[in-house]
């Protein structure tokens, strides 16, 4: 009887130590996740609408968790109070004209806070400094962009497709351009007899240039560009001359 109540005893003592152990771990984690054993700084940020954000979300500087969202408080209908406790490791790196945003883990993971860089000429943040916010983009607001965008793509493809059947039915210019072979003869008969027309118009200037009417207005012409031909010629070899006495 007593061995059996020795043996109860050393397993409950081994049950409570393994109890305490998994509690003070999970302590540890939880504290080093919520920066609990870290030392911080506040800052704090006003936001029109948190978008889902709680207390306890983490909050990122260059893709790295450095915080955690402390408090949220309502101030009056259009601001939203946030307070963030950021490591005070990182704030040698957080200037004061950043900004807070409210992101998401993935696509449609929690929300967090995302501290932007700010210019290199920014003094660094104080203790308690407020941040000015971007306001976030509802997920509804884009879901609604999204499908004003796909009911404009239905709309097009429905009249492209018929626009399609009209001109394979051959109704229309362009459908009976393409099917009636009636049409596309007779333009090419147009311009053919454009070819025509533009050849015998070559003619006819070659025999007015013969007429003795137009011989004198056409030798004129010629006449003109034989000299301007001849006076840069002759300005050519004048300036030729000059650089050849200027090399001697």
């Amino acid at each position: 009887m007593e061995t059996h109540t020795q043996k109860f005893k050393i397993r409950l003592g081994l049950f409570v130590a393994g109890g305490l152990t998994l509690f003070v771990l999970a302590i540890f984690l939880i504290g080093k996740q919520k920066n609990l054993f870290n030392p911080v700084f506040k800052l704090t940020s006003t936001f029109y609408n948190v978008s889902g954000l709680q207390v306890g979300n983490n909050i990122r500087f260059s893709g790295i968790n450095v915080g955690t969202v402390n408090n949220i408080n309502i101030i009056n209908d259009s601001s939203v109070r946030v307070e963030m406790l950021i490591r005070k490791n990182v704030r040698q790196f957080i200037k004061s004209d950043c900004e807070v945003a409210i992101g998401s883990e993935g696509l449609i993971g929690d929300r967090l806070l995302i501290i932007t860089q700010g210019s290199t000429d920014s003094p660094l943040i104080n203790e308690d400094q407020h941040l000015n916010s971007k306001e976030p983009v509802e997920m509804d607001a884009i879901m609604e962009s999204i499908q004003i965008t796909a009911d404009n793509a239905a709309i097009i493809s429905a009249q492209l497709a018929e626009i399609m059947i009209q001109i394979n039915s051959g109704n229309g210019t362009l459908g009976r351009l393409i099917k009636d072979s009636t049409i596309a003869e007779n333009l090419n008969q147009t311009v053919k007899n454009l070819k025509k027309s533009s050849k015998g118009l070559n003619e006819n200037m070659d025999a007015a240039k013969e007429n003795f009417l137009f011989r004198g207005y056409y030798k004129r012409k010629e006449k003109a560009a034989e000299k301007i031909k001849s006076d840069s010629a002759d300005k050519l070899l004048e300036q030729q001359k000059a650089n050849d006495s200027e090399k001697k």
